[in-house]
């Protein structure tokens, strides 16, 4: 480090004046850059469709001010012409805090992007790899970036991290490219399958809805990009041991014994996992689908190859492994059904009761707000069964999936109306007592006539 009493002693007013002057002008023409080029930036972030490039400008604006204030005191200081030794020094220190700059505005642009994606990639993917890999991403990179930047620090003050810097630039390119490849592997798995999915179901399924389509990308795409995520991590970790000089033999060996013991342990996995496969291939049940499963019914809120989640209509989460999957009644597959058994009193025409309930069902079908979830009218099936209380008359209907429930809630509600208008009864329990034969016969006047004036516990 230079001597400090000679370095300032050589410096006349004019020379400070002149660097303080230097160094006001740059830091004027950088602000005014800085706001110009970003009035440009958000002019031209604005009209684009996602919030990638409006996070990363934010994420750099801090180090970019910092930057601009380094570069007008450089200059100032380099202007003041001081000795060698101190103009190295000046040079040294410089260098480093650009270098710590640079690293501080990448690390931050590069987490401001895997914020990006874990808000509007990961969030769609619904895979447990993306949320658990985006933290861990986040945690590494600047990890990485500390340890190049000490690295290089400690390059220009000449430190001892020569044999490290000599390992590190014989390998750096090749642990880099592993990196760089697995990351982006993981990320294009994520962003990219599920829009290749929808289009391949679409093109495979012409005759389902884009609601079931939706549905079964969904489906195919999460498991897809979950099994594609851990292969590729699988897959750079050996690689970057390999590169490190880890022999990974003994390790593959070790992992395939252990692979078969744990498949003697671990049947139920396996068959779980098969299990799952079948599901998955032969569409038997897909995410949003409301199916009924291991004697649990519920919406379908995730599937992997080795369990199905379900959420019932309590909001009870149920975790079902695959293999105990022996019948998989999916309530939501095509199309959905109005089965409704509606019960009128015996004295009602049932001619009568049964044309109000079709015209009920064709207003229903009609109606603008309901119409468009109604594939077929309800209307009246067949008499279905003659009760104790009433005369059951079933009617039914096509809807689309998972509107089966809001429609028949709404038919209730109009044949009930249409019902009360009519005058139609619809019939509670009721029962008929006789107290043995009456020697007045079957006439109730009789009964009533015989019995008139006595006491009711009597009769």
């Amino acid at each position: 480090m230079p001597r400090w009493e000679t370095v300032f002693s050589s410096l006349a007013w004019g020379d400070i004046y002149l660097a303080l002057a230097l160094f006001a002008g740059f830091q004027f023409l950088g602000w005014v850059f800085y706001f110009v080029l970003r009035r440009i930036v958000k002019r031209l972030v604005g009209k684009s469709g996602t919030n990638l490039d409006n996070m990363v400008l934010e994420s750099v604006e801090k180090p970019v001010l910092i930057l601009m204030g380094l570069v007008g005191l450089y200059v100032a200081l380099v202007s003041l012409h001081f000795t060698e030794e101190a103009n190295r020094w000046v040079s040294n220190v410089f260098q480093a805090a650009f270098i710590t700059i640079g690293i501080y505005a990448a690390v931050r642009a590069v987490d401001s992007f895997l914020k990006w994606y874990a808000v509007e990639v990961a969030a769609k993917t619904k895979t447990a790899v993306d949320d658990k890999l985006v933290p861990g991403v986040r945690v590494a990179i600047p990890v990485i970036a500390g340890v190049l930047g000490v690295i290089a620090v400690g390059d220009i003050f000449e430190l001892p991290v020569g044999p490290f810097k000599a390992w590190l630039s014989a390998h750096a390119g090749r642990l880099g490219l592993i990196i760089v490849l697995s990351v982006t592997a993981l990320f294009g798995l994520g962003s990219g399958v599920p829009g290749a999915v929808r289009a391949a179901v679409g093109k495979g399924k012409p005759d389902e809805s884009p609601e079931e389509v939706a549905k079964r990308a969904e489906t195919l795409a999460g498991v897809l990009v979950t099994s594609g995520q851990v292969l590729v991590i699988f897959v750079g970790v050996f690689m970057l041991l390999s590169e490190a000089g880890v022999d990974i033999a003994p390790v593959l060996a070790g992992a395939g014994v252990a692979g078969v013991a744990i498949g003697f342990g671990a049947q139920s996995l396996i068959k779980d996992i098969i299990a799952g496969l079948f599901v998955i291939w032969e569409n038997q049940y897909r995410v949003g689908d409301v199916v009924k499963i291991a004697d649990t019914a519920g919406i379908v809120e995730e599937i992997n190859l080795r369990r199905t989640v379900l959420r019932d209509l309590d909001g009870i989460v149920h975790f079902v492994p695959n293999g105990e999957v022996r019948v998989a009644s999916n309530l939501t597959r095509g199309y959905s059904r109005v089965n409704l058994d509606v019960s009128v009193g015996y004295g009602e025409d049932l001619d009568r009761v049964m044309a109000v309930m079709d015209r009920v069902g064709k207003d229903l079908s009609e109606d603008p707000t309901w119409g468009p979830f109604i594939l077929k009218t309800p209307q009246v099936l067949r008499v279905d069964k003659l009760g104790d209380s009433g005369i059951d008359i079933k009617m039914v209907g096509d809807t689309k999936p998972m509107k089966q429930w809001d429609v028949t809630g709404e038919l209730r509600l109009r044949l009930k109306r249409a019902f009360d208008r009519e005058g139609i009864e619809i019939p509670w329990p009721h029962t008929k007592v006789y107290f043995g034969n009456s020697p007045f016969g079957p006439d109730s006047k009789g009964i009533q006539e015989a019995t008139r004036g006595k006491d009711p516990q009597q009769t």
